[in-house]
């Protein structure tokens, strides 16, 4: 029993210290995944002419800066729920949820926005082509940071009485 309990210990200590100092850059988990930076990828992947490039460049250089901002966001929030997951109170599930949900929210427009300008710059096909790269990619981001966190009670389940 004092071996399950010093276990369920390490792993809430590991889970807070991993979530607050060492939750890795969205880029640095795609270059882990790929072996490349990320607009290495994207450039490869898109395959467009010189003109096209230039004109998608300042599309990217625009989304990527709102994407990095959003992505602190969702750092933050993982702190947040990294600092409670062991006192989590309802006002607080309640807060980090709706923030999560924005966040979530606010990446959706900025496929959006970013598909719209990106079309226009590079047309539909390539347009088209960047969205499901880059949905694909912070979806591998989203599964890696979901495996790396606790659910909600689940070091409770664990605990014996």
């Amino acid at each position: 029993m004092k071996k399950l309990s010093l276990i369920l210990i390490m792993a809430a200590a590991t889970f807070s210290s991993y979530a607050q100092s060492s939750f890795k850059e969205d880029v640095e988990v795609v270059q882990s995944i790929y072996g490349k930076s990320k607009s290495e990828l994207v450039q490869q992947y898109m395959n467009l002419s010189d003109a096209q490039a230039t004109a998608f460049a300042k599309v990217y250089d625009s989304y990527e800066t709102e994407r990095k901002a959003l992505g602190q966001t969702k750092f933050q929030l993982i702190n947040d729920y990294a600092a409670n997951y062991e006192t989590l109170t309802d006002a607080k599930a309640d807060e980090l949820a709706k923030g999560t949900l924005k966040n979530h929210i606010a990446y959706e427009k900025l496929y959006n926005k970013t598909y719209n300008q990106a079309k226009k710059a590079i047309g539909a096909i390539n347009a088209a082509k960047f969205i499901q790269l880059e949905i694909y990619l912070q979806t591998i981001i989203r599964s890696e940071t979901l495996e790396a966190i606790p659910f909600i009670g689940e070091l409770d389940k664990t605990k014996v009485n």
